[in-house]
């Protein structure tokens, strides 16, 4: 369960950081554009495109961070040897609910296909977000398969009675 939790807090990390730092520069005519993930969402916010914003925002930040930090609240203490905290069970169980929800795996595929159709027509380089969204699935896809669910309920269960 340690590993779990130390995965999530890194995921944590590396999720702020790819969402703030600079994602991507494109170069076409002498003309630079810079852009973060946050640029991103809040460039579609206006008017009619307000909905697509929130969606973005809610399936590639909001829930995968959620999803992290519920991971963290049910298992950190029992990770360190604790009875579980209060609510627990049901923080796993939101979080395992919004596994399919969480899409920053997707949203980086998406990109990388993006990027290759792109690159014909203006020089792209990629700035550190990019590469903090790169490790955040390396690190979500470790977490994923270090993580058994059933063992998760068993020690939940277990260390509630005790």
């Amino acid at each position: 369960m340690t590993r779990i939790v130390m995965l999530s807090v890194t995921a944590m990390v590396l999720m702020f950081a790819a969402v703030f730092f600079p994602f991507l520069e494109l170069d076409a005519n002498g003309l630079r554009q810079r852009s973060s993930v946050f640029d991103a969402v809040l460039a579609f916010s206006d008017g009619l495109m307000l909905p697509l914003s929130l969606a973005v925002a809610a399936l590639i930040i909001f829930l995968p961070l959620f999803r992290f930090g519920a991971i963290i609240y049910a298992l950190a203490p029992m990770a360190l040897g604790w009875r579980p905290a209060k609510h627990a069970a049901l923080m796993f169980r939101w979080a395992e609910a919004a596994k399919p929800w969480a899409m920053a795996e997707i949203f980086i595929i998406g990109v990388a296909v993006a990027l290759v159709k792109v690159a014909g027509l203006a020089h792209v380089s990629l700035g550190p977000a990019f590469w903090a969204f790169v490790a955040l699935v390396i690190v979500t896809v470790l977490k994923d398969n270090f993580m058994c669910q059933l063992s998760v309920w068993k020690t939940l269960e277990e260390r509630s009675k005790s």
